[in-house]
């Protein structure tokens, strides 16, 4: 896992949240979009919340991210 990587990994799951109808996907539907592994996943939000770029909450058992631009 690289930098670079973690940084491609998060632009692949901003397009995938650009693209949803309310700029918000769950856990599942941001996996299924990208085709990443959980680890990536969590890397690239990790990314996008430090940038300021999303928010995660929990809805029931879902881990989601909304866009915040």
């Amino acid at each position: 896992m690289t930098i670079e990587s973690i940084g491609t990994w998060a632009g692949e799951v901003y397009k995938a949240l650009e693209a949803a109808p309310e700029r918000m996907l769950g856990l599942k539907e941001v996996k299924k979009a990208t085709k990443l592994r959980k680890d990536e996943l969590m890397a690239a939000y990790g990314w996008l919340a430090r940038e300021g770029k999303i928010l995660l909450t929990m809805n029931d058992e879902d881990l989601v991210a909304k866009l915040t631009d």
